[in-house]
C-alpha cells in the first residue's frame, strides 16, 4: 500500500540489476530516485513494470551506459503521464528493448532524442498501445541491427506524427501488425 518513496539516499553503487526492483508496485504515485547510482547496472528488465499508479517518473539522474536490457521497463504504467530522461540516460549498449514502454496509455510525448538504438535487435511491442501518444520523433534511432518490430506501434490510435526516416530494416524479420 505504500503510495510514496524517498529512496535518495540508498547506496546502489554496487548494484548490478535492477531488474523488478518496482514491479507490480500498484499503489506507487510518487518515487525519488534521484540518488541512484546506476553506473554499474547491466539490467533494468521490467524496473517499472506495472506501476499502475505512477504519474511522473524522473531519471534525469540515470547513468545507463552498461546496461543491456531495457525490456518492459515502463510497461503496462497506464497513469504515467511524463518520462523525464537525462544526457547519461545511455542506451548504447542496449539488445532489448521489448515492449519498452508497451501500455503506457496515458503517455502523450516521449523525448527519445538521446536514445542511441545502434546495438537494439529487438524492438517488438516498443510502443504498444500507448493509445494517447499523438507524436514520435525517432529519426535519430540507427535501427540497422533490428531482427524484431513485431506490434511495435500497434494501436497506437492517437498518434499522428511518426518520423521514421533514419529507419533501416534490412535485417528486420518480422513487422507483423506494425
Amino acid at each position: 500500500n505504500v503510495d510514496t518513496l524517498d529512496l535518495t539516499g540508498l547506496d546502489t553503487s554496487n548494484m548490478t540489476s535492477m531488474s523488478r526492483m518496482f514491479y507490480k508496485s500498484t499503489s506507487l504515485k510518487n518515487i525519488d530516485v534521484s540518488g541512484f547510482d546506476t553506473s554499474k547496472v547491466v539490467n533494468m528488465i521490467f524496473m517499472f513494470n506495472n506501476c499502475s499508479s505512477l504519474i511522473s517518473l524522473d531519471l534525469s539522474s540515470f547513468n545507463t551506459s552498461n546496461v543491456t536490457n531495457m525490456e518492459a521497463m515502463f510497461q503496462n504504467d497506464v497513469n504515467l503521464e511524463n518520462i523525464t530522461f537525462g544526457d547519461n540516460f545511455n542506451t548504447s549498449k542496449v539488445k532489448d528493448m521489448i515492449a519498452m514502454f508497451a501500455s503506457c496509455k496515458k503517455l502523450s510525448y516521449i523525448n527519445l532524442s538521446n536514445f542511441d538504438t545502434s546495438n537494439v535487435k529487438e524492438m517488438q511491442s516498443m510502443f504498444y498501445y500507448c493509445e494517447n501518444l499523438k507524436s514520435l520523433d525517432l529519426s535519430n534511432f540507427d535501427t540497422s541491427q533490428v531482427i524484431n518490430m513485431y506490434a511495435m506501434f500497434m494501436n497506437c490510435s492517437s498518434l499522428k506524427e511518426l518520423d521514421l526516416s533514419s529507419f533501416d530494416t534490412s535485417k528486420v524479420t518480422n513487422m507483423q501488425s506494425m
